[in-house]
């Protein structure tokens, strides 16, 4: 999903870069970091505390982040072919993990997430992290739930839309024990679905998702890494705000060959400052 019309040639590129974001987004701050690598001098703009920033946005026809514009034209900042043809620079490929391992990192960062919430109390779990509007709860969730719409996706040909990976928690999950089955179903629904289908699916195959044009070994690439990077902040959460050691805590050496963010929370808000006087998603 991106706008690429008149991206790169030379009235476009006389146009200010903007970077539309909020904290704790994962892909916000993947695609920052992805524009300071390559040099690229951009504005800023963080939606949950600009209103003139977040009219921008609105103004593109999108109410999501993280989004990278020159004018009308803008990418998702999902796909960074996309952000670099917005950015007026040569996009590079890097080398991606097999589908096998990326599928072992995926399983590896849910027995991780259910550690860490094994050790979370009861009440805590619905405090408001600082930074953005989502609890521990909920946080935990979209660690479950994103490789639970990738799965939607091969087993089911689902739509992957913004609305799927939402991780809007159902009603029904009241308690760390419905929490925790969800991620044990999550879990065993991957080994299942690999050891059945994963050998022989063509992961060259269009990814059909909604922020863009990758093929479904991007997407599965990103289950990861996005997983991870909540996970990260998971553990950075239990030791600075509760007072908790993770069991276990992965390191970054678990995470190798995945494209993590160098920052855990962001590159450049601490997690202790925090508004939410606007509304983008992500």
């Amino acid at each position: 999903m991106s706008n690429l019309e008149g991206a790169g040639t030379p009235e476009n590129l006389t146009l200010p870069l903007n970077v539309y974001w909020q904290p704790g987004c994962s892909s916000c701050l993947k695609t920052k970091e992805f524009l300071l690598e390559h040099g690229a001098s951009f504005k800023s703009i963080n939606v949950l505390e600009d209103e003139e920033g977040f009219k921008e946005l609105q103004a593109l026809g999108v109410r999501l982040v993280p989004i990278v514009a020159r004018g009308s034209v803008w990418a998702n900042g999902a796909v960074f072919r996309d952000v670099a043809k917005v950015a007026g620079f040569e996009y590079r490929s890097h080398n991606m993990l097999t589908p096998e391992a990326l599928k072992e990192k995926v399983l590896m960062i849910l027995d991780a997430a259910g550690r860490y919430l094994s050790q979370i109390p009861e009440d805590k779990l619905d405090e408001v992290l600082p930074g953005r509007p989502r609890s521990y709860r909920q946080l935990v969730y979209h660690v479950f739930d994103i490789p639970s719409v990738f799965l939607d996706r091969v087993e089911h040909d689902s739509p992957y839309t913004y609305e799927a990976l939402k991780s809007i928690l159902p009603a029904d999950m009241r308690t760390k024990t419905d929490l925790m089955a969800y991620g044990d179903f999550t879990h065993a629904r991957l080994v299942k679905w690999w050891s059945r289908d994963g050998v022989t699916t063509n992961f060259n195959q269009a990814g059909k998702v909604y922020y863009g044009e990758v093929n479904l070994h991007e997407v599965l690439e990103r289950t990861g890494w996005h997983s991870g990077q909540h996970l990260r902040q998971i553990i950075l959460m239990m030791r600075e705000k509760l007072g908790i050691e993770p069991h276990e805590p992965l390191e970054d050496s678990d995470f190798y060959g995945l494209p993590m963010p160098k920052n855990v929370w962001d590159n450049e808000r601490s997690f202790d400052e925090h508004s939410y006087s606007n509304t983008a998603e992500t």
